[in-house]
């Protein structure tokens, strides 16, 4: 197996660790821009590659939604009630 296959791997087993074990999906890879450019891959799975020098080569990270803030806390839904039946006043 080479060792562009044997990356592949690893990172897609991260993915799918990742994705099992937390509640906020995996959003992107970060890699050293070193070994972004040795393997010349943009995504791995659908999932964006990132540059981050401050990873080893040789070293990536599974970013998550809950890192990037793409976690949206939910809202109240204000809702306006409109009457079809006519009330009259001062009776």
């Amino acid at each position: 197996m080479s060792s562009e296959a044997k990356n592949l791997e690893v990172i897609s087993k991260a993915i799918d660790h990742h994705n099992r074990t937390c509640e906020y999906p995996a959003v992107a890879i970060a890699m050293n821009p070193f070994e972004v450019e040795r393997l010349g891959w943009d995504s791995i799975r659908g999932l964006p590659i990132r540059e981050d020098p401050k990873l080893g080569t040789g070293a990536f990270r599974v970013i998550c939604a809950k890192d990037e803030g793409d976690v949206r806390e939910e809202a109240e839904e204000a809702v306006e009630a409109v009457s079809e039946h006519y009330v009259p006043v001062g009776q």
